[in-house]
């Protein structure tokens, strides 16, 4: 273990620029290096989440959103940001709260990092806790489907989203240049903006970005009571789902003959509606500090990548004018990653890891006690490559230690177990990528993991207004051990693409939160009168065998236009994207599927390009889910949401302007998720937004 994470932090960013100068003072002759465009949109999209190695050709499926595709998909929150892509759906609870759900999984099985490191904060903790990142300065943002514990820990299980903002640059920029957003929506009317500015030379490079959003109450298609204190009303708008969000950041890089060092300083501010309860809000704030180099000594090694990062978060909800609970995450991370030379046909890496964190909640919701979490690891990748493909293998092995302090603020409160657990989980991978002929590519992908318990999986034992339960955590779990298998084929000829992938994992503990039958007053004492108010259903964490199986796919034809069936002029094409997939999960111990699983979901966009226009329309149908526990969960309706797009590109002087207007749910189709928690607990106050019309112009230079 490491006894004082802050001092080892310190140390290391020192080491780095010890290497960075003594590898300038050994070599005085300037590397040239080729400059990188000013805008950052425009760089290259090199996926480094699904190979650490940097290869373009991933054995893991990935998805990568940067540019248009991104801007025309970019949403207030992270989840909905994401939703509808293969394999994709989101948490949705309301407008302001949603994470990324992953084939099924969510919470603390998706690592959500920022620029490939960790930014801990408490959305995995409670739906209503919402991730702090914004798509207005982000760059690209990856999709990792399926295990990739090997490199993150057991908290990837499910796959990572990994958001690249370019905060701490790692290429040389050469002149000024950057982007301005500005849009505006009806549903909601929101107002927002944002603005990213980077400029340097061979030497050193800059990065300044800034965003603010504010929105009202979000419309939907039918009438919903408000009970607000002292301004009721009913209106076909979701009750206390209006939003502030802002942030910003600045950082900075200096390049040396054989490497780099750089830092940044983040903060992101917001306040919003939980729409779970007419009356709470939250207030949010997060500040990160990162520090990232890396040093390329030559002979075996050919390079040393080290990050550093800590992150205070913390929010309080407030019931009306009066505060409320108080969540607050301070965290660490480091990683380092050595990797090197080709020996042979082989290349890999090994690497370390170091993650604390101290949890505290404090006030009449904290459904978990003060703990503290230290995780250390080692792990190694290494890729073997042949004219007929390539072949994978990774392990990791990790050592977590998570204790509870009770609740130190009032001794009175004995409801939590103090304590300490050891775990000890390992990981292993195997991946194989076969090129059958130029045009098709096989992939296969077999993973154990293992996950340690969260702190709240163990030490919970309180009322969780979120999930309108009192929730009760198990001391005594095991490690969460899961074993996946993933086949993919892939096709691919000029514009046309096809993409399938089908996986199915198998959990022995899978730790998942399950009605115990009972109810709880406000004190935790069970309660026999089915009259009784102000009660809560007891839940409890426990391990059950779980299995999950799917299949995803998704492609491009090309209809009208070059390389297409039927040839216009050169200037218009017609694609036609299409999408969809279908997961199961089931609990094995009692027969009975998971809950807030997506349906069987399908989708297609028709692509319109002609010079500087391009518009887009589309649909996603999402089918009945009637695969639902017999407790705890409620059945959904099938309903299909269409949408639509356009956008025009402009040359002024230096910047190039894009003009753009967005529609979704067309029809202001009345539909409910059934993948968040909000269908059951406050049905029908929370259905998905109505129809709403999103206006923008982005100006890069």
């Amino acid at each position: 273990m490491i006894p004082n994470f802050r001092r080892n932090a310190i140390g290391v960013a020192v080491l780095s620029l010890a290497f960075a100068a003594a590898s300038h003072a050994q070599d005085t002759t300037q590397v040239q290096v080729q400059a990188q465009p000013a805008d950052a949109a425009s760089l290259p999209a090199v996926t480094v989440t699904g190979n650490p190695l940097g290869a373009s050709d991933l054995i893991a499926p990935t998805v990568t959103l940067s540019g248009d595709k991104l801007l025309l998909r970019s949403d207030s929150t992270l989840g909905e940001t994401l939703n509808n892509l293969p394999g994709v759906s989101s948490s949705y609870f309301g407008p302001n709260a949603s994470r990324p759900i992953i084939r099924g999984q969510d919470g603390d099985r998706i690592r959500i990092l920022q620029n490939g490191g960790g930014a801990p904060d408490a959305s995995a903790l409670s739906y209503d806790h919402a991730v702090p990142v914004d798509a207005l300065v982000t760059d690209r943002i990856e999709v990792l489907r399926g295990p990739s514990a090997l490199q993150y820990g057991g908290s990837a299980v499910g796959g990572v989203v990994n958001v690249i903002d370019n905060r701490i640059p790692t290429e040389p920029i050469n002149g000024f240049g950057g982007r301005a957003d500005l849009g505006f929506s009806t549903g909601n009317k929101e107002k927002n903006g944002g603005v990213v500015l980077e400029g340097g030379n061979d030497r050193f490079a800059l990065h300044v970005d800034a965003f603010n959003r504010d929105s009202k109450d979000v419309s939907v298609p039918i009438d919903l009571n408000c009970e607000k204190p002292g301004s009721p009303w009913r209106a076909r708008k979701i009750c206390n789902s209006a939003n502030e969000a802002n942030g910003g950041a600045v950082g900075g890089t200096l390049f040396f003959d054989q490497g780099w060092i750089g830092a940044s300083a983040s903060t992101y501010r917001s306040n919003y509606g939980t729409v779970a309860e007419d009356d709470v809000t939250i207030r949010m704030k997060s500040d990160r500090y990162a520090l990232e180099g890396e040093w390329r000594p030559g002979g075996i090694i050919s390079s040393i990548h080290a990050k550093v990062s800590h992150t205070n978060y913390r929010h309080t909800e407030f019931e009306g004018p009066e505060a409320g609970t108080t969540f607050s995450n301070m965290s660490n991370d480091l990683r380092i990653e050595a990797r090197h030379q080709k020996i042979g046909n082989f290349e890999g890496l090994v690497g370390f890891s170091s993650e604390t964190n101290r949890f505290a909640a404090d006030g009449e919701e904290a459904f978990a006690p003060h703990s503290r979490t230290r995780s250390n690891a080692l792990f190694l990748y290494e890729e073997y490559g042949a004219s007929w493909g390539k072949l994978s293998f990774g392990a990791r092995t990790e050592k977590v230690r998570i204790r509870s302090l009770g609740y130190p603020d009032d001794p009175s409160v004995t409801r939590f177990a103090i304590g300490e657990r050891t775990f000890n989980p390992h990981s292993a991978a195997f991946g194989a990528l076969v090129n059958l002929t130029p045009q098709w590519q096989l992939t296969s992908n077999l993973a154990y993991t293992e996950r340690a318990p969260k702190d709240y999986e163990l030490l919970a034992n309180g009322p969780h207004v979120a999930t309108a339960a009192w929730e009760v955590g198990d001391p005594n779990l095991k490690k969460e051990k899961s074993t996946g298998l993933d086949l993919g084929a892939q096709w691919k000829s000029g514009p046309n693409t096809a993409r399938v992938n089908a996986y199915v994992t198998r959990f022995s503990n899978y730790i998942g939160l399950t009605a115990s039958g009972r109810t709880l007053d406000e004190e935790g004492q069970v309660v026999t009168d089915p009259a009784a108010t102000d009660t809560l259903a007891e839940y409890v964490y426990s391990g059950v065998r779980a299995r999950f199986t799917g299949i995803e796919a998704s492609g491009n034809l090309r209809l009208l236009g070059s390389d297409g069936f039927a040839p216009m002029s050169d200037a218009s094409t017609l694609d036609l994207e299409w999408r969809g997939d279908v997961v199961r999960a089931k609990n094995l111990d009692t027969g009975e599927p998971l809950p807030r699983i997506a349906p069987f979901r399908t989708g297609a966009t028709l692509v319109y390009g002609n010079g500087p226009w391009s518009a887009r329309l589309g649909f996603d149908y999402n089918a009945a889910q009637r695969h639902v526990p017999s407790v705890g969960a409620r059945e959904t309706d099938a309903y299909t949401l269409w949408n639509a797009a356009i956008s025009y590109r402009m040359k002024v002087q230096r910047a190039n302007l894009t003009w753009y207007a967005r529609v979704d749910n067309i029809t202001n189709k009345l539909a409910y998720s059934p993948t968040s928690i909000l269908t059951t607990t406050v049905y029908p106050n929370s259905p998905l937004p109505g129809r709403s019309l999103k206006v923008g112009l982005r100006v890069t230079f």
